[in-house]
C-alpha cells in the first residue's frame, strides 16, 4: 500500500488529464498525483464509493505495476518473456492482490455476492459492429483465446462479443489453455483458487506495437497466470480482469475497480455531449450555492445534468428551438430526478426572453454543423455571444464548447470586438489569460503538474464586456474541441 493508501489510475479523454488530477486531489484528498497523457496516476485511502464520484475519468483501475518501457530489441521470445515477468510473480503476491481487490469491492469474490453493479452486462456495441466482431472473434478465439483489446483510453469499452455455440468456439481454447501441461514443472496456488476466473485485456502502442500484436502478448500473459496461479480463462464473464498497456512512455498493469465506466451515468437516459466534458465545462464555471445558470442551447441536457448533480444548490435553466432536444431532456431530466432543478424553455439562442444580466454562469455547447463542419450559421456567432453577454451578470462567467473550425474563426469575431470597443479590458486584466483551477464541490484545487494544461492563452481578446480566462483543448472522440471560459467584467451597456 502506498504512503497515501492505495495506488491507482484512472484513464481520461484528450486535454481532461488536469481536470482529472485537481479533481483527485480535491474528492479524493489524493497524494502522489502524476499526470501522462490518457492516464492520471494517485494514491488515496478513499473508499470505493468516493472513488467512483470521479466525474472527470473513465474508467478506474487498480495499479498493480507501473515500470518503465520496455526495450525493443533482440527476439520476440525474449520480449515475450519480459513482459510475463513483468505480470507474474509468486502465486502470494497474486494472493495478496486479490484480497485487496475483494476488500475494495467489499466481498469474497464470489459472483453471487458481487455488487448489482457489477452483475450488468458490458456494454454492447452496435449490431453492425457486434456481428463482425463476433465473425473475427471466431477466427481468433482458439489461437488467441485470453486477449482482448481494450481501448479504454479513447473511452471505449472493453466488449466480448456474443457466441452463437459455446463448442464450435471453446472447445480448443479450454483444451490448450484452462489445462496447462502438467510437466512444466509450476505449482498452481491453493486449490480454492482454481474455480477463480479471469482474462487479460491488452492494449500496445508505439514501438511494440509494431513487432508484437496484442493478442500474442495477451495469450502469453493468460498462459502464464494459467500456470502461476491455477485459474481459468473467461472472456465473458470473468471473476477478474487484468489490464496491460504497454506504449513508449510506460508499461503499466492494473485491475479495474467496476464493471462499467465511471463516464456511464445511470442517470443519463440518452447521452449527448460526453459527461465527462459537460462535467469538466461544469467545473470552470465557479457555480456557488444559489446561483442561476443557463444553458441557452441545452440540447439533451448534459451539460446542466452534470451541473445539478454536482452543485445542487443552484437553480438551473435550460433553453433550446427544437422540440425534440427539449422532450429528450425532459426525459434525462426525469429520470435523473432534477425536476425540482432545472427549467427547461422554448426559446432562440438569439432572443432569450430573459432579463439582463440575471445569470451567474452561461455554459453551453455551441452545435454548429453537422459534425462540427462550418455552415452559414458561422454568421450567427456574434449575435449569439452577445446575448449571452446580455444575460450573465458582472463578474460571471461564460464557458463554451467551439469546435475546430469555430475556434479558428473566434480571432476574427474577437478581433473586430476589440477594435469597436478598445476600453472593454478592466486594467486588472493581464495580456495573457491564465487557466484558473475550477473547483469540485465548492472546494478549490490546486494547481497541477505532469502533464501540460491543454491551455491556449495568448494574446488578450475579447467580446464586448466578455475578457477571455482560459482556453482548454479536449478531444471528442473523433474530433478535437476547445472549452472557451470567459468573465464579464463590465455592463454590456458600457462598452
Amino acid at each position: 500500500m502506498a504512503a497515501g493508501g492505495e495506488r491507482y489510475f484512472c484513464t481520461a479523454g484528450g486535454g481532461l488529464e488536469p481536470f482529472l488530477a485537481r479533481e483527485v486531489r480535491a474528492r479524493l484528498g489524493a497524494t502522489e498525483v502524476d499526470c501522462v497523457s490518457g492516464k492520471v496516476f494517485f494514491s488515496t485511502g478513499a473508499a470505493p464509493g468516493e472513488l467512483r464520484k470521479l466525474k472527470s475519468g473513465e474508467r478506474l483501475f487498480l495499479l498493480l505495476k507501473r515500470r518503465p518501457p520496455l526495450a525493443v530489441a533482440g527476439s520476440r521470445g525474449k520480449m515475450l518473456h519480459e513482459i510475463k515477468s513483468l505480470v507474474t510473480e509468486e502465486p502470494k503476491y497474486w494472493l495478496d492482490v486479490l484480497s485487496t481487490w475483494r476488500n475494495l469491492h467489499g466481498h469474497e469474490g464470489k459472483k453471487g455476492n458481487v455488487s448489482q453493479e457489477d452483475r450488468l452486462p458490458l456494454k454492447r456495441k452496435s449490431e453492425e459492429e457486434a456481428n463482425t466482431a463476433t465473425k473475427r472473434q471466431k477466427t481468433e478465439q482458439v489461437r488467441e483465446p485470453v486477449s482482448e483489446e481494450c481501448r479504454v483510453e479513447a473511452g471505449e469499452r472493453c466488449v466480448v462479443p456474443e457466441r452463437k455455440s459455446n463448442q464450435d468456439c471453446w472447445t480448443e481454447s479450454k483444451t490448450s489453455l484452462e489445462d496447462p501441461p502438467k510437466s512444466s514443472g509450476e505449482k498452481p496456488v491453493a486449490n480454492e483458487q482454481l474455480s477463480f476466473s479471469f482474462r487479460v485485456s491488452c492494449r500496445c502502442s508505439g514501438a511494440i506495437a509494431r513487432i508484437l500484436p496484442s493478442q500474442e502478448i495477451g495469450r502469453a500473459v493468460g498462459v502464464a497466470l494459467m500456470k502461476q496461479c491455477g485459474w481459468r480463462a473467461d472472456l465473458r464473464d470473468p471473476d477478474l480482469e487484468i489490464f496491460v498497456h504497454l506504449n513508449d512512455i510506460h508499461s503499466v498493469v492494473g485491475i479495474p475497480l467496476f464493471r462499467l465506466p465511471l463516464a456511464n451515468r445511470e442517470y443519463i437516459k440518452t447521452a449527448g455531449l460526453r459527461s465527462t466534458v459537460a462535467w469538466a465545462m461544469a467545473s470552470l464555471a465557479e457555480i456557488s450555492a444559489g446561483a442561476f445558470v443557463l444553458d441557452p442551447m441545452c440540447g439533451l441536457g448534459t451539460i446542466l445534468l452534470e451541473a445539478a448533480k454536482e452543485w445542487p444548490e443552484a437553480c438551473y435553466w435550460g433553453a433550446d428551438i427544437s422540440d425534440s432536444q427539449l422532450e429528450g431532456a425532459d426525459v434525462n431530466i426525469r429520470t435523473a430526478g432534477l425536476m425540482d432543478k432545472i427549467e427547461l424553455l422554448k426559446a432562440s439562442v438569439k432572443a432569450l426572453p430573459l432579463p439582463s444580466e440575471s445569470f451567474d454562469a452561461v455554459i453551453s455547447d455551441i452545435p454548429f454543423g453537422k459534425k462540427f463542419k462550418i455552415t452559414k450559421d458561422i454568421q450567427l456567432l456574434p449575435d449569439i455571444l452577445q446575448e449571452m453577454e446580455r444575460v450573465v451578470r458582472v463578474g460571471g462567467t461564460v464557458v463554451l464548447l467551439l469546435s475546430q473550425d469555430l475556434h479558428k474563426r473566434m480571432d476574427g469575431i474577437t478581433k473586430c470586438a476589440e477594435n469597436e470597443s478598445p476600453n472593454a479590458v478592466s486594467d486588472g486584466a493581464s495580456e495573457t489569460a491564465t487557466a484558473k483551477a475550477p473547483a469540485v464541490g465548492g472546494n478549490p484545487s490546486s494547481s497541477v503538474g505532469g502533464v501540460e494544461e491543454s491551455f491556449l492563452g495568448s494574446r488578450q481578446t475579447h467580446f464586448g464586456s466578455l475578457v477571455p480566462d482560459g482556453v482548454y483543448g479536449v478531444s471528442l472522440g473523433k474530433t478535437d474541441a476547445f472549452i472557451y471560459k470567459y468573465r464579464k467584467i463590465s455592463a454590456a451597456g458600457n462598452r
